[in-house]
């Protein structure tokens, strides 16, 4: 897709082979922060079990205290993707990764589930703030054919830190328990920290371009009103409904499957299999999306994950649940990874930060949602289809918003970027 605006990045793409090689640097080390953020998004279910039993805990209040984690993200999105435009990608990405290293490792010597909830609320912060960040990094420093390529390529690392805490629970949580599941953050900290700030570039403020008038607004007031307005609504919405899907799998399933009657091994390694799927997604929607465009693949993706979840309400035996929980990785977070795509094109260089923030940090409602209401609905007694039912019907809603942004702004990827602008100012 193209974008709105011609306006040039704030950090000039590489021209030469070269320099396109150590721009990738810095894209990779943005990414390899990306994995963690994916690890502790996926890390309370893992050890949701075990903090269950050691502190007695209802559905409900698990789901509670797995919410304030995704609290802490929808503030953080909004937050650091308008620092980003404001003080800078590195300052905004590096800020964050501290914030989240620090109180994440601090969960593993909670003495309580509220101080552990507190804690999780303060790492979220900065976990909502290192994916519009770093994709907004990745955004400056590629060429913009390969933008939507690298923004899924980019979201990969999500699944890839989730399989990572599927992996090191099964180790881990048996033999040592759940905190030291926790204490695994200070490896962003003490490894990767120090290592972005020799490779990242000191950019400065995202700017407009010369043809834009300084009166012109910027930040959240230029999302919300015309000619942007509309589609920051719709890409918000559909934002909500599919992290609300993604999320609250990633909170519940491991608990719902040992509802279900699998032992802690298999319910992790079905768990697995949604991240693989995930995974999976990242480089099928990155091809797909390139070649479809990012919006149209996305109707697909979010459609394939929804029925696939519905699919969980008939019980299949454990073959079927395999293939439904990769599809479901494919879907649910494939489209995430595609909106993102769509988001960091749609909108000009200097509101990119502020929409890709707007975005996740409005989408994250529905991520705070999910355990909140997963929990509700296992107290209530409606039983674990009850949750498949919520997750599946969310991905299908993403779908159809995804139909609405595509049929009032969907020019496709090779279409000019005057043909954007006048289908925006008709809306």
């Amino acid at each position: 897709m193209t974008t709105l605006s011609s306006a040039p990045s704030t950090t000039t793409a590489p021209a030469t082979r070269g320099s396109q090689a150590r721009a990738m640097l810095p894209v990779i080390v943005a990414w390899l922060f990306v994995i963690f953020d994916g690890y502790d998004l996926i890390v309370y279910g893992t050890v949701q079990k075990a903090l269950r039993a050691e502190w007695g805990l209802s559905p409900a209040t698990a789901g509670t205290i797995g919410s304030l984690a995704f609290l802490g993200m929808m503030i953080g999105a909004l937050v650091a993707g308008r620092l980003s435009d404001a003080i800078g990608r590195r300052n905004a990405i590096i800020g964050s990764a501290v914030v989240l290293s620090i109180f994440t490792a601090l969960c593993a010597v909670a003495p309580n589930p509220w101080a552990f909830g507190a804690l999780r609320l303060l790492a979220g912060l900065g976990l909502g703030g290192l994916v519009p960040t770093a994709n907004a990094l990745a955004a400056d420093l590629i060429p913009r054919r390969w933008r939507a390529a690298v923004a899924t390529l980019m979201m990969s690392g999500v699944p890839l830190g989730g399989s990572a805490a599927a992996l090191l629970g099964m180790a881990v949580i048996p033999q040592w328990g759940w905190r030291p599941m926790f204490g695994l953050a200070l490896v962003a900290l003490v490894i990767l920290v120090p290592v972005a700030l020799w490779v990242f570039p000191h950019d400065a403020p995202a700017k407009k371009a010369p043809h834009e008038h300084t009166e012109t607004a910027s930040g959240f007031q230029a999302l919300l009103r015309p000619p942007y307005l509309t589609i920051s609504v719709l890409f918000a919405v559909a934002t909500v409904v599919t992290l609300m899907a993604w999320y609250g799998l990633g909170t519940w399933l491991p608990n719902l499957l040992q509802d279900s009657g699998y032992n802690l091994g298999m319910a992790l390694m079905l768990t697995l299999s949604l991240n693989l799927g995930a995974i999976a997604g990242s480089v099928l929607t990155a091809w797909a999306g390139d070649r479809f465009g990012t919006v149209p693949t996305g109707v697909a993706a979010a459609a394939l994950a929804g029925v696939a979840l519905l699919f969980l309400l008939t019980q299949p035996p454990v073959a079927g649940v395999y293939v439904i929980l990769v599809l479901a990785g494919v879907g649910t977070h494939g489209t995430q990874c595609l909106i993102i795509a769509a988001i960091a094109t749609y909108f000009p260089d200097h509101l990119r930060g502020t929409a890709l923030g707007w975005g996740l940090g409005v989408g994250r409602i529905g991520a705070v949602l999910a355990p909140q209401v997963g929990g509700w609905l296992l107290a209530a007694g409606l039983g674990v289809g009850s949750n498949y039912l919520l997750f599946g019907g969310c991905a299908i809603i993403s779908s159809l918003m995804l139909v609405a942004i595509w049929k009032f702004f969907g020019v496709t990827h090779d279409e000019d970027r005057s043909a954007r602008e006048a289908t925006l100012a008709a809306h």
